[in-house]
């Protein structure tokens, strides 16, 4: 466990004449709206906020004007340790930090994942990470899916990526290879939950919370399918689920994949190369968001990882060896 440490950052606002009459406490909550109404009173309590020099209460009531200094104290949010382990940066600055994250990289410590996990090498990447929930994560990928995923460096760009997170304006789309030869792209709409038996695995449930995919066919072949996958939603195993519903599980996943499937007389090389894919195929290609600082829209787009290559190259020959027969 690390010590804590708090950081402070120092505001200043104008009370609008438009506020007059209203409690400190609210209008805090409007000029400072990175912040949340618990901690602004937190705040307030402690003596951290100031109405033209002096230390006033919650409900007292501004007339317009006044001059408000705030003193935000942000302590120690993450006790794990920083780790100086490979991270694949692919976008970085003061606001926030992309990442290509490979296979086999669980993003949060947790039972049985202490340490080498994605936070504690952020953590060493950007010490002051450590000030934020979640060190500044506001999304994850399973841990064998591979990709992109966006960090908040500032407690005001995390409220935003969440925001835009709820509002569904982040885009984020995923290359998959499943089993199968989907006729067509489409849309899947069904609600996901905890399996009732399971309780490590997610399933389409009655009752359980909106979940919205939309995918399209990028590469036919003998048995199986290339598809782009675009999340409306952002849910715990989405994409496994959905397709493994409509009866296309991903290729190579553990939980949702269910037992190898072969095309006729499939090559000894490509029978290797299905048997030994050695996690789910599915890779969160790109990543679009409106930049929490100054608004402009940014994209990033990373190619597939060699595994996945590779598989897609092992299934190209078989269908070219097959048509040659």
């Amino acid at each position: 466990m690390l010590p804590a440490e708090n950081q402070q950052a120092h505001q200043t606002a104008s009370v609008p004449f438009n506020l007059s009459g209203r409690r400190l406490d609210q209008v805090l909550s409007v000029l400072f709206p990175d912040y949340s109404r618990s901690r602004l009173q937190q705040w307030l309590l402690d003596g951290h906020v100031q109405v033209d020099g002096t230390v006033w209460r919650a409900k007292d009531k501004v007339k317009g004007g006044e001059q408000i200094a705030l003193t935000a104290v942000i302590e120690r949010q993450v006790a794990d340790a920083p780790e100086d382990l490979p991270l694949d940066v692919v976008y970085a600055d003061e606001h926030l930090i992309v990442v290509n994250k490979p296979a086999g990289l669980v993003v949060h410590p947790a039972a049985g994942n202490r340490a080498g996990t994605l936070l504690n090498a952020l953590l060493h990447y950007a010490p002051e990470l450590a000030q934020l929930p979640r060190a500044g994560i506001v999304h994850r990928l399973d841990k064998d899916t591979t990709g992109l995923l966006v960090v908040a460096r500032t407690l005001e760009a995390q409220a935003k990526l969440v925001t835009q997170l709820q509002a569904r304006s982040v885009s984020r789309e995923y290359d998959a290879v499943v089993l199968g030869v989907v006729v067509s792209g489409g849309t899947v709409d069904a609600p996901l939950g905890r399996h009732p038996v399971e309780r490590k695995r997610m399933a389409v449930r009655a009752g359980g919370r909106e979940a919205i995919t939309h995918f399209r066919i990028v590469e036919h072949f003998r048995a199986h399918t290339h598809l782009r996958v675009q999340l409306e939603t952002g849910r715990t195993h989405q994409i496994r689920v959905h397709l493994a519903h409509i009866h296309f599980p991903i290729v190579g996943d553990p939980a949702y994949g269910g037992r190898v499937r072969l095309p006729p007389r499939a090559s000894e090389a490509f029978t290797v190369a299905l048997r030994q894919f050695p996690r789910q195929a599915l890779h969160a290609s790109r990543l679009s968001l409106d930049h929490p600082a100054h608004g402009k829209r940014m994209q990033w787009r990373v190619p597939l990882p060699q595994d996945m290559q590779d598989l897609l190259e092992a299934m190209r020959d078989d269908a070219d060896t097959s048509a040659e027969e």
